[in-house]
């Protein structure tokens, strides 16, 4: 569980993500920003915060794509424990009873302004990120979105999120390797998915870009094969990117 920052008047944020990067990268952007954020890995985890009285949120975040308790019976079960604002967030189109019934929707990558605006405009939906500027596909790393993380946060904790999506690329790579050999293609599209989340949020646009590849084309595990060379040269351009922007 993470909970730290002044919350400079903005309300407590419970973040339930399953995949590592996506929670931690969101829940640094959103604690630099003054949000006060606790995190959970799952519904039943996040529930367990909310029995325990150990988080009290005015908002929470729930990954609309997860394992285990989700979607409208996580969102059900949450509203019976707390009078917070539910937003689901995803990094691709989220079902359209769950966007119903919670009060928002996030696109991933989404930043603390957007988050913000949701707040204050207080919409049943919205999907602002919707509008944003899309980086090329063939970006190693969205440079806005560089500069944007240099601005919240000390060049060493920057390199420290670049440095874990370096080395989850490298664990992604080996699983999709065996989901390749098991024609898993349910499980290649889970990888998928959770790769274009987590580099999305913080602007690893190739690898990202094939992420999303892999979400889509889960299917055609001959193109996949090629996709995954592809993310091992995105994961190598990245690693170079970490080298020349953050010598040792």
């Amino acid at each position: 569980m993470l909970n730290f920052g002044p919350q400079k008047e903005l309300p407590t944020v419970l973040l339930i993500d399953d995949d590592l990067i996506s929670r931690e990268v969101m829940a640094t952007m959103l604690t630099m920003s003054g949000y006060s954020v606790h995190t959970a890995i799952s519904g039943e985890a996040a529930l367990d915060l909310l029995a325990a009285g150990e988080c009290v949120p005015g908002v929470i975040l729930i990954d609309a794509q997860m394992p285990g308790l989700s979607g409208i019976p996580l969102i059900e079960q949450l509203r019976a424990r707390s009078k917070a604002i539910v937003y689901a967030i995803s990094g691709s189109a989220a079902p359209q009873d769950v966007i119903a019934a919670a009060d928002g929707f996030l696109l991933k990558p989404f930043s603390p302004d957007d988050l913000s605006r949701m707040l204050e405009e207080r919409q049943a939906k919205a999907a602002p990120a919707a509008a944003r500027k899309t980086a090329p596909a063939g970006l190693v790393v969205n440079p806005e979105t560089l500069a944007q993380l240099r601005e919240m946060m000390p060049e060493d904790a920057v390199r420290q999120i670049y440095a874990a999506i370096v080395a989850d690329l490298g664990r992604r790579i080996a699983a999709l390797e065996v989901a390749f050999a098991k024609n898993a293609a349910a499980e290649i599209r889970r990888i998928g998915h959770a790769i274009k989340g987590g580099c999305s949020m913080a602007g690893a646009m190739q690898a990202a870009n094939i992420g999303a590849a892999f979400e889509s084309a889960g299917n055609h595990l001959d193109n996949n094969s090629a996709l995954l060379e592809d993310l091992r040269a995105a994961a190598l351009n990245l690693k170079r990117m970490l080298e020349a922007e953050f010598p040792a």
